[in-house]
């Protein structure tokens, strides 16, 4: 009798489960349009004294995590000069940070020798990788997860070396 495929795990459990630390590459310069950007790209600002306006389950995930002890980092590779919807990213990148994630970011001009992953990941404990396959107008197609123990490692070491190089958030200007 075949064996049924197990559900994947969602994005919440495997933060959950996370115990040390917890990376993520973002590598695009644009993604799918979205409410809160079309709202920013109409002159609506966040009410930064407002938590609950801005504030969404993923950041309770984030805290949740970070207050276990877990290190999260996220590294955006980004053209210069920045796109639009970079500048929307930066800006709201504060929810990030308030959340307890460090974040850099990498002008794409300083990564030409660097290993950069075709797609955008996280990568949890050093052993789980989700995988983000997008399409060329930004909107998610697909996620996969591998523990390949090849791919693991190729991501966390290029990880660990475009973080090395990256811009801390509070000093990089768009």
């Amino acid at each position: 009798m075949p064996q049924s495929a197990q559900p994947e795990p969602s994005f919440t459990e495997v933060m959950k489960g996370t115990e040390q630390t917890a990376v993520h590459l973002e590598a695009r310069d644009a993604y799918f349009d979205n409410e809160r950007f079309t709202a920013w790209r109409q002159g609506a600002c966040v009410n930064w004294d407002d938590r609950a306006s801005w504030w969404r389950p993923f950041h309770d995930h984030i805290a949740g995590a970070v207050a276990r002890g877990v290190v999260i980092r996220r590294l955006r590779v980004v053209s210069e000069p920045v796109s639009e919807y970079i500048r929307w990213e930066h800006y709201v990148t504060r929810a990030n940070v308030e959340a307890g994630e460090q974040v850099r970011w990498l002008p794409r001009r300083h990564a030409t020798n660097l290993a950069v992953p075709a797609n955008d990941y996280w990568l949890f404990d050093d052993q789980l990788a989700r995988i983000h396959h997008f399409a060329g107008d930004g909107a998610l197609v697909e996620h996969e997860f591998t523990s390949a123990p090849e791919t693991v490692k190729f991501l966390a070491d290029a990880f660990d070396a475009l973080w090395e190089h990256g811009i801390p958030h509070e000093e990089y200007q768009v």
